[in-house]
């Protein structure tokens, strides 16, 4: 049918349903331009006041902005749409949303390459953390690559420390420490060091702690805040275990399907996200403390120095198997980090 038909056909519907042509011609054009509009799912398991969530939505305004209303990102937070970090790949690969934003802590068991950002004590600083992720960023790309999606932008977390119920003061409060991790690595880890780890997604992690089957949580600041941790947890014991970061991917095919012109808003809205993100996380730790110390958290800053030491030492054999598990890449992106 031709568009002067269509058109006719339109008009007609208006006649018969009492509509004012006039007025019916003039929203053609909108009806037109709303079924134009392309719709991407983008779900995260995190809360829209943490920086995953922040960076979601920017994105999603960002999208709208610069493609003129054309591409249309709906965001789904704190687990809503039932997925966790660690499926979220999956999710992308198999058609269930368009894009996602994931912890990529939970990803290595998708590609070990995906540890690298929460090893320990590797990367606690911000200028750190930003060192790492710009060296990492090609691999990441080719392993999100082979599973048909595309690295859209990186959001930083602030420091994981660790949310107790009761005060950390020396190695011996470790010891059966009922504690969630959040990847393979760190459980290892704490239980190298004397703790009962389980290696949990945060969503899944809460109704542990209220219900008294978790004590302790590996968790930052930031998500401890968006989570209102205080409640369960009021002690946070800042031993700047990682600086781990969130990636948000997008379905190569979905991309591809854009017109070049949108491809463009996706690349500049993702661009300016990131940016947004490295520049929102330099106060993000001071507002995070200022927030937790309203609400009674007891904040241990500096930790106890043998805490701190207990964990760097079990920190370098994680660092180490990380490398042998990941081979030459991951020696090279060591090497590249380590002499910058």
């Amino acid at each position: 049918m031709t568009r002067r038909a269509r058109l006719r056909g339109f008009l007609a519907c208006a006649c018969l349903l009492g509509l004012n042509p006039v007025a019916a011609l003039a929203q053609a054009p909108a009806v037109a331009a709303d079924r134009a509009r392309i719709v991407w799912r983008m779900p995260t398991e995190y809360p829209a006041s943490t920086m995953p969530g922040e960076g979601l939505a920017t994105f999603a305004h960002l999208a709208a902005e610069r493609s003129g209303g054309r591409l249309a990102v709906a965001p789904s937070f704190d687990a809503a749409a039932g997925l966790r970090s660690g499926a979220m790949i999956d999710a992308v690969a198999a058609g269930t949303v368009e894009a996602a934003d994931a912890f990529t802590g939970p990803l290595a068991a998708v590609d070990p390459v995906f540890a690298l950002s929460s090893l320990p004590f590797l990367a606690t600083s911000i200028e750190e953390a930003k060192a790492l992720a710009a060296i990492a960023r090609p691999a990441y790309a080719r392993v999100l690559a082979a599973h048909g999606q595309r690295l859209l932008y990186v959001t930083p977390w602030a420091p994981s420390g660790i949310w107790s119920r009761r005060a950390l003061t020396d190695t011996a409060d470790l010891k059966g420490l009922r504690i969630r991790t959040y990847d393979a690595t760190s459980t290892a880890l704490f239980a190298a060091a004397g703790a009962q780890a389980v290696n949990l997604s945060q969503a899944d992690a809460i109704p542990q702690v209220k219900a008294g089957a978790v004590d302790a949580m590996l968790s930052s600041g930031d998500g401890g805040v968006g989570r209102r941790l205080w409640e369960q947890l009021p002690h946070f014991t800042a031993v700047q275990y990682a600086m781990p970061i969130s990636i948000a991917v997008v379905s190569i095919r979905a991309y591809e399907a854009l017109p070049e012109a949108l491809r463009q808003a996706v690349d500049a809205a993702a661009a300016e996200t990131e940016a947004r993100q490295w520049a929102a996380i330099r106060t993000r730790l001071d507002e995070n403390f200022s927030r937790m110390r309203q609400n009674g958290v007891v904040i241990g800053d500096p930790p106890a120095p043998a805490i701190t030491a207990l964990l760097a030492k079990a920190g370098e054999a994680a660092v180490a198997a990380w490398e042998a598990k990941t081979g030459p890449e991951g020696a090279r992106i060591l090497a590249a980090y380590r002499g910058r």
